[in-house]
């Protein structure tokens, strides 16, 4: 087919992962469908922090992939006028916070900040450390209205949205697959994407290809209260916190176990209790928001993504963080897909690695 030009793609799931293939295939000049059982960014995406953090400690088997997951979101914003990013930076002093792996020595040395200079990033902060780190390039988005925002962009090409249809099954013809089985018919595909997140198991396991994917669950909080309480990003041993455009706090906190005191509801009001301990001016703070999200974790810790072996046409993307690697996993992955030019910086995402003897 020249150039992959009007090659069908059926993709399933529209959380961010899912809708940033659609829009980069359909933008390609793909004829894509993309299929979600519920709604758009139902699933893990709906509670997810959204940090675009590229930070991560040496050796990082995907350094290339993560060095361009800003740039890549940059060229979005160009794009897409819906997109919204916070570009605040991000101010950690723990090497245990959830979303922030640790920093190789030269990283954290060539971001150091001091007490002051803290201070005049953060000027609420009640007991500054006396350093931290500040990564000026750093940002986060409300990823529901990203996700929204890459959909309407993949609609304005072309692409066809399908929300509230399960697929049931593959379509194969001598082991290649050529259409998906929904709620509303077959559809029929030269190939078939599956960005379904911990969903993907379940479909991988249908063909026979297991795939070592584990549900890893983090909390999600969005609470009311003050605005201008925090200017950047806050990882700190304490909490992990930001603030929307619109004034509301967001927090991020691990999943710990399903005692009672460890309820995520036990854990926002305590979480809460944190924030007016480490914070001035936090007047009143309430949780509006508090949700379990379920981050797709491969095996090895690396992301998902190519063609599945022994099966034509099933194209896998799952990956931890999606939200940071989305923008540039889409553009890659749907050069892979329409162009079949293999990209380098995705070489040691091969789902091949799991099915070698």
């Amino acid at each position: 087919m020249g150039n992959g030009q009007g090659k069908r793609v059926v993709i399933i799931g529209a959380g961010i992962v899912g809708a940033s293939m659609a829009y980069h295939l359909a933008a390609k000049g793909a004829n894509v469908t993309l299929v979600e059982a519920g709604d758009i960014a139902s699933g893990v995406t709906g509670g997810s922090f959204a940090w675009l953090n590229t930070s991560h400690p040496e050796p990082d088997p995907i350094a290339q992939l993560r060095g361009s997951a800003i740039k890549e979101y940059h060229r979005l914003e160009t794009q897409l006028p819906g997109l919204e990013i916070q570009w605040t930076g991000a101010l950690s002093y723990s090497v245990t916070a959830i979303g922030a792996p640790p920093l190789s020595a030269h990283q954290a040395s060539a971001n150091l900040v001091s007490r002051s200079q803290i201070l005049n990033l953060e000027p609420n902060l009640k007991n500054p450390p006396q350093s931290a780190v500040y990564e000026a390039g750093q940002g986060a988005l409300d990823a529901v209205a990203a996700t929204h925002a890459l959909i309407a962009g993949a609609q304005a090409y072309g692409a066809k949205i399908l929300t509230q249809t399960r697929m049931l099954g593959f379509v194969t013809r001598s082991a290649t697959v050529t259409g998906v089985e929904t709620t509303i018919g077959i559809i029929d595909a030269d190939i078939v994407v599956l960005a379904a997140g911990t969903g993907i198991t379940k479909l991988t396991d249908i063909l026979g290809m297991s795939l070592p994917i584990e549900a890893s669950p983090a909390i999600f909080i969005r609470y009311k209260s003050q605005p201008n309480l925090v200017h950047t990003l806050i990882s700190s041993p304490e909490m992990e916190v930001r603030q929307t455009s619109d004034g509301a706090l967001l927090a991020a906190e691990d999943y710990l176990d399903d005692t009672m005191e460890n309820q995520p509801g036990a854990i926002a009001l305590r979480t809460a209790r944190t924030i007016q301990n480490d914070l001035h001016g936090v007047v009143s703070i309430h949780p509006e928001r508090v949700c379990v999200g379920l981050r797709p974790m491969p095996a090895d810790g690396i992301p998902i993504i190519g063609y599945l072996p022994k099966v034509g046409g099933v194209y896998v993307c799952v990956m931890h963080p999606g939200v940071t690697l989305a923008a540039v996993v889409g553009r890659l992955a749907s050069e892979e897909i329409i162009d079949d030019e293999a990209s380098s910086a995705l070489c040691p995402c091969r789902p091949d690695r799991f099915f070698q003897a």
